[in-house]
């Protein structure tokens, strides 16, 4: 799949202002600065649809994106090291929770984990909160242009044995790397198979 037009929507903190959800939507999320926004701008061949910045927590709505008048791309707040006040941190933990656990037309969350690290508690955690309220998800590992061949094979081959030490089986997995372009291909092919295969009236809550 290429994507032809990509156009920004809407941003807010409610659920209920978000577009109607009558197409299919899929949410970008990850711990603060692992590359979110350069990895939707990649995506979607547009360097300024999303904010990019060196500062963790730079996005702090759910912002929405339509792509090619068809589905949703939705960038959601980081989570973790940001350097926010608790209150501000609460909030933004409350809006993720809200959107993913609401959000009837969500058909797959894409979380991204850095590459260049060792698993982390709070990306572990995350994923097993998704996994306990049945939401599906798959991992886009992220900046391994930064890695060699062999350092990026061990890093992932120690994150898949340290994530079936709680998962019966691994989700789908995509490398990916916003200044080479690598993952664009797989991971724009799986939403439109994605597109293909879930209906609409798979995912719309009946009036």
């Amino acid at each position: 799949m290429i994507i032809k037009k990509a156009e920004y929507l809407i941003s807010n903190t409610e659920i209920k202002k978000c577009p109607a959800p009558v197409k299919h939507e899929y949410a970008f999320i990850g711990r603060s600065n692992v590359g979110k926004s350069s990895l939707i701008n990649m995506l979607t061949d547009r360097k300024g649809l999303a904010m990019t910045s060196a500062k963790p927590g730079k996005t702090k709505t759910i912002n929405h994106f339509f792509i090619d008048d068809k589905w949703y791309l939705v960038d959601l707040p980081g989570y973790g090291y940001a350097k926010v006040s608790k209150t501000t941190k609460e909030k933004w933990d409350k809006i993720i929770d809200h959107y993913i656990l609401k959000r009837s037309n969500l058909i797959c969350t894409f979380v991204l984990i850095d590459s260049r690290l060792e698993p982390q508690k709070i990306d572990m955690a995350f994923m097993e909160w998704l996994g306990m309220n049945h939401i599906p998800f798959v991992i886009v590992f992220t900046k391994i242009d930064k890695l060699s061949s062999s350092e990026l094979n061990k890093n992932l081959t120690a994150y898949k044995k340290r994530l079936l030490l709680t998962w019966e089986s691994l989700p789908e997995i995509f490398i990916s790397s916003a200044e080479t372009g690598t993952g664009k291909k797989e991971i724009l092919n799986y939403i439109g198979q994605l597109n293909k295969d879930v209906p609409l009236s798979a995912f719309i809550e009946p009036k």
